[in-house]
């Protein structure tokens, strides 16, 4: 049956084949696809026919296909396929998509889910949960290779064979002492080029980075973009080597994080994308809503308290969304560039003052510029040079404002350990449309005879 790559076309052709019963066509059509096209296939199915499209897809396809999915929809995937193929999936599956599927579950339902897996494996993943949730220790791996300080380098390779399932993981080979203490690090590229009766202590590299099993995921993806390593290995507090965690399981959690940040960035604080139903994402979006529209009001209760000046110059209307918008977004920006920044640079209190000083140069250079043409548009729209003054003066201390108001707040929420994407971009543009038209308002008031 020939197939075109059209999504449409595939989902119908599918979807037809499954009622017809032709489940051998139905493999050839499924065995062209990416494992991204079967993931969104899948989900373009009736429910209903779920459970028949997971039974043509062999266990390589449906490994690879998971990592395309929800965490709900894994786990519906898990309870569809029955219990025995649910275990090699688990198996199968990446240490980081593996502890990110099971980290909301409770206790219980993890030990039904994994209560067919291998002994082994299932102690892992039990001892991972008792690390905190964002530590390392929730996403280590213990498949790696270590040898004792004492092995030649001829004996090391051989013990590497026996690892063949491991291969995947296998980049470095770590060296540990007769108290299991990490000791050194050996590549393979240096491992070959050894000579066979060497013993790995003359070869293996001594200053290796390392993190600790309770240190933040966040410092993790840090380390491994600051050396560009492809794996780090993981030990405790007493320098016990207890796993490693890849560059690629690292950056699955950027991902996720990037994703979560932009969520939160613009308010929407939970995951909606292009299949959440209507209700579902005007549920998730209402609670930041509602509380922008209550601190909105306190604009409303502004522009009343000046509400004479306003009557006397209504000219003053006409900037009143420009100075509010212009401010917002200033804010908006500095918010953005210090979120981003504190993912990838280690803050301390001088790098802050330093990232503060700079922004607030920035502020008062976009303030000047913007409050200079400003000012030349309202006095040729108007013709007074007083409103032009007030215009421009006021632009110019609401960009400096707004700009200093974005920088801090993530700053300081950052301080007290919240996460600073939660000081969103529609919470900034609130809180500077108040600071805006309080100073707009406030200048103007004071040369109102001027404006008259």
């Amino acid at each position: 049956m020939p197939v075109t790559r059209d999504q449409d076309d595939v989902s119908r052709a599918i979807i037809q084949l499954i009622k017809d019963g032709n489940l051998e066509s139905l493999k050839k059509v499924i065995k062209e696809l990416e494992p991204r096209e079967v993931a969104a296939q899948y989900k373009r199915l009736p429910r209903k026919r779920h459970t028949t499209f997971l039974e043509v897809l062999d266990k390589d396809h449906l490994v690879k296909m998971m990592g395309f999915l929800s965490k709900n929809e894994q786990l519906r995937v898990l309870d569809l396929v029955g219990s025995i193929r649910s275990t090699e999936l688990l198996e199968e599956m990446k240490s980081d998509d593996l502890s990110h599927l099971l980290s909301e579950l409770s206790d219980k339902q993890v030990e039904k889910l994994i209560a067919e897996l291998r002994q082994e494996q299932k102690k892992n993943i039990l001892q991972r949960r008792k690390y905190p949730k964002d530590s390392a220790g929730r996403i280590m791996t213990t498949r790696y290779v270590w040898v004792h300080q004492s092995y030649t380098v001829e004996k090391t390779i051989e013990k590497l064979k026996h690892y063949e399932s491991f291969a995947h993981y296998l980049n470095y080979v770590y060296i540990i002492n007769d108290e299991k203490q990490l000791v050194g690090v050996l590549s393979y590229r240096d491992l070959l080029l050894a000579k066979d009766d060497c013993i790995v202590t003359e070869v293996m590299e001594t200053g290796l980075a390392k993190v600790y099993d309770t240190t933040d995921q966040g410092e993790v993806a840090k380390m491994i973009g600051r050396f560009d390593f492809v794996s780090l290995p993981v030990v405790n507090k007493e320098n016990i080597l207890v796993g490693i965690i890849r560059t690629d399981e690292v950056l699955d959690l950027v991902v996720r994080e990037a994703n979560k940040d932009i969520e939160m960035l613009f308010a929407s604080g939970k995951s909606i994308d292009f299949k959440t139903k209507p209700l579902v994402a005007a549920y998730r979006r209402l609670p930041w809503l509602i509380l922008l529209l209550f601190i909105g009001l306190v604009s409303g209760s502004i522009i009343s308290k000046f509400e004479e000046t306003l009557e006397a110059v209504v000219a003053l209307a006409f900037f009143m969304p420009m100075i509010a918008g212009m401010t917002g977004n200033t804010g908006t920006q500095s918010l953005a560039v210090v979120v981003r920044g504190l993912v990838s640079e280690d803050l301390n209190m001088k790098t802050a003052l330093q990232l503060v000083l700079r922004e607030l140069i920035v502020g008062i250079i976009l303030g000047v510029v913007c409050g200079a043409v400003i000012s030349v548009i309202a006095y040729v729209w108007q013709g007074s040079f007083t409103l032009g003054l007030v215009v421009g003066s006021s632009l110019v201390a609401t960009l400096i404002i707004g700009t200093i108001a974005g920088t801090t707040i993530p700053l300081i929420l950052n301080k007290f350990k919240v996460d600073p994407a939660v000081a969103s971009g529609p919470l900034i543009t609130t809180v500077n449309d108040i600071l805006s038209l309080l100073i707009y308002f406030g200048i103007a008031t004071m040369f109102i005879s001027k404006l008259m």
